[in-house]
């Protein structure tokens, strides 16, 4: 005589099946949270190397404070204007802020490309395309800022730091690669 599973076994495997999907997902949003430190990080100390050679220490978090956060001030004397450690700690808290979701999306991108290799080339795509309409926009909207910063050294502050995100993401999913070449 066969015994039929009961409804306590499914249940109990589909409560299982539950958690560790949700103990994936928050493995996953850790791992884009520590992403999106080490890449709000990388382009911080990349300014502060750059503002510390011109003379002026944490002016880069200041200027990008400012305009964030006292636009009605305008941005005519942006060149001239004094490091302020208030704007300079309120810059800091949004910029890691929108690090770590920026981190969470690519960890949550890397493992979809994981589960489908197809989608690695549209991940790759959104990347370039999402530099590419970063400076757009900056240039369009906050042309005093670019001229205050130079837009190389943002944009290469955003490779250093994609890179850096790139290198930890890439220890983490190892077989993305391995899924991705042809």
């Amino acid at each position: 005589m066969k015994t039929q599973p009961s409804a306590t076994n499914s249940s109990q495997a589909d409560s299982q099946a539950s958690e560790g999907r949700t103990m994936y997902q928050e493995k996953l949003y850790q791992e884009g949270m520590v992403a999106g430190i080490i890449g709000a990080v990388t382009i911080a100390i990349w300014f502060l190397i750059l503002d510390t050679v011109k003379g002026r220490p944490l002016y880069t978090p200041t200027v990008l404070g400012t305009v964030l956060f006292r636009r009605r001030e305008g941005f005519a004397s942006l060149e001239n204007l004094p490091v302020s450690s208030e704007m300079v700690l309120m810059y800091t808290w949004v910029h890691g802020l929108v690090f770590c979701i920026i981190g969470m999306a690519a960890s949550r991108l890397l493992a979809l490309a994981e589960q489908n290799p197809d989608y690695g080339f549209g991940i790759l795509l959104f990347f370039v395309i999402f530099e590419v309409g970063f400076l757009a926009i900056a240039m369009a909207l906050a042309d005093p800022v670019l001229q205050a910063l130079a837009w190389p050294a943002v944009l290469l502050g955003n490779l250093l730091s994609a890179a850096a995100m790139g290198a930890y993401l890439l220890r983490k999913h190892p077989g993305i690669l391995t899924k991705i070449r042809p």
